[in-house]
C-alpha cells in the first residue's frame, strides 16, 4: 500500500459522512502500533506528528520517514500530518518538503496553529501558511481559538462561535477546522461532554471539514455523535499514552529484573494496536 494523500482520506470521510482516525506519534513503538491497529481494523488512518514530538527527536526528519516507510509496508491506506506546528522555521521546513517538492517525503497535511494569537494576527499567519502550503501540495488544518490543554478553545466553558468560524474559514482558505466545542487536551479518561447541537450548527455554517482535538477524553458513544453532527476528523493521542505507560508498569511490576526494553516495550505496543483498532471502528463506523 502507497501513502495515502490526507485530501484523500478526508474526501472519502467527508463522502460517507464519516471521520478520519488520525492518531498521535510519539516513539517508533507509537507509529507500529497505530499501522497495526489500522490493519486490525481495515481503516485508513493519519499518523500525526506534534512539533513537540518533532522536536523530541531532534528535527522532522527522523521520524517523519519511519511513519512514511510503515506506510508503505501497511495493508490500510495510512497517510502522515504534522500536528501543530507554531514554529515558522519548522512550517517553512515542512512546506519545502510539501508533496509537490519532489522530496518524496510522504508529507500529506499540516496543521498551522496561530491560535495563541490575538484573531487577526491568526488570520494573517494562517492565510499566509495556507497559500504557501497549499503551492506546496498540502491539505491544510487550522485553529480558531486556542485548545484546551494548552490554556485554550478546548478548555472547559470554551466554544467556538459559528459566525467567527465562517468568517475565519472564507478569510484564510484552510482545508479543514480544529473548533471547540467541550473537549481538552490531555484528558486520561473519558468524562468529556461535547456540545453535539453546536457541532451541527458549527458544520453547517463553515464549508470545510471540521476536526475534533482531545478526542481521548471523549466516551464512545459521545464520538459517534459528534461524527453523527459534522466531524470529520477525530484526533487521538494521550488516550495511547496511558494504554502504552500502563502495560509498561504492568510488566515491570510482574518481572521487576527485567533489562531488555523490547520486553515490555512489545506488549505496550499490542495493547495500543489493540486501543487503535476498537478506536477506528468507533470513528470510521467499520
Amino acid at each position: 500500500m502507497t501513502l495515502a494523500p490526507t485530501a484523500t482520506l478526508m474526501a472519502a470521510a467527508v463522502a460517507r459522512r464519516g471521520a478520519v482516525p488520525s492518531f498521535n506519534v510519539i516513539s517508533l513503538e507509537h507509529a507500529e502500533a497505530i499501522v497495526a491497529g489500522a490493519d486490525l481494523a481495515g481503516v485508513g488512518v493519519l499518523l500525526q506528528l506534534s512539533e513537540n514530538a518533532v522536536r523530541y527527536h531532534g528535527g522532522l526528519r527522523p521520524m517523519v520517514a519511519a511513519c512514511r516507510e510503515l506506510a508503505a509496508c501497511a495493508r490500510s491506506p495510512i497517510g502522515i500530518h504534522l500536528d501543530h506546528f507554531e514554529s515558522a522555521a519548522l512550517i517553512d521546513e515542512a512546506i519545502s518538503l510539501g508533496p509537490r517538492s519532489g522530496s518524496g517525503f510522504g508529507l500529506g497535511s499540516l496543521m498551522v496553529d496561530a491560535s495563541t494569537e490575538p484573531y487577526e494576527q491568526n488570520v494573517a499567519l494562517t492565510a499566509s501558511a495556507v497559500a504557501r502550503g497549499h503551492a506546496a501540495g498540502y491539505w491544510i488544518e487550522a485553529e480558531l481559538g486556542e485548545v484546551g490543554g494548552k490554556d485554550g478553545a478546548h478548555a472547559p466553558g470554551a466554544r467556538t462561535d459559528p459566525l467567527e468560524a465562517s468568517r475565519f474559514v472564507s478569510a484564510t482558505g484552510v482545508d479543514g477546522l480544529a473548533v471547540a466545542v467541550g473537549s481538552s487536551h490531555a484528558m486520561t479518561e473519558q468524562t468529556a461532554s461535547l456540545d453535539l447541537d453546536l457541532i451541527a450548527r458549527l458544520a453547517d455554517a463553515v464549508s470545510v471539514p471540521l476536526v475534533l482535538h482531545g478526542s481521548s477524553g471523549v466516551p464512545d458513544a459521545v464520538l459517534r455523535g459528534a461524527i453523527a453532527a459534522g466531524i470529520r476528523k477525530v484526533n487521538v493521542g494521550t488516550g495511547l499514552n496511558v494504554a502504552f505507560t500502563a502495560e509498561v508498569r504492568a510488566v515491570l511490576a510482574a518481572q521487576p529484573n527485567l533489562t531488555d526494553p523490547r520486553r515490555y516495550l512489545a506488549p505496550a505496543r499490542d495493547r495500543v494496536s489493540e486501543l487503535v483498532a476498537h478506536l477506528c471502528e468507533v470513528i470510521a463506523g467499520q
